[in-house]
């Protein structure tokens, strides 16, 4: 999708955060609507349309590398941060239906009574994944 480095960036902040938003704010009240009247089919297909809108792809994008609070951890690639440019690879990525998550970084955590706890990261991407179809 972008093919200068250098214009990556102005196109990011140039994106319609706000048209984007009120798309998929739009797209989650018709669905919540479908399964208050019961009609489960409808909101199926509401939320297949979701999973194809491409604000819902930029907004879990945006949130997880640049609003979160835990946006600088890093999973099992090690990347803290994402530039423009890869930030649009990745919305081409999650555009692909045939998602498959990379492995979670471990970080043991002692407990009060000795033992220990792993907290499990997953990568920036897996965090965008999730974000987009939850």
């Amino acid at each position: 999708m972008v093919r200068h480095s250098a214009k990556a960036s102005e196109l990011w902040k140039s994106l319609p955060w706000k048209k984007f938003r009120a798309n998929l704010f739009r797209l989650q009240k018709r669905v919540f609507k479908a399964v208050r009247v019961g009609d489960k089919r409808k909101a199926r297909s509401l939320q297949k349309l979701i999973l194809k809108s491409k604000a819902a792809r930029f907004l879990a994008i945006r949130q997880v590398t640049q609003l979160n609070a835990g946006k600088n951890t890093a999973g099992i690639d090690g990347k803290t941060a994402l530039t423009h440019e890869e930030r649009f690879n990745l919305e081409v990525l999650l555009r692909q239906q045939d998602w498959y998550h990379n492995k979670l970084r471990m970080i043991p955590i002692p407990k009060k009574d000795g033992s220990i706890r792993y907290l499990k990261i997953p990568t920036i991407a897996d965090r965008a994944w999730v974000r987009f179809v939850v």
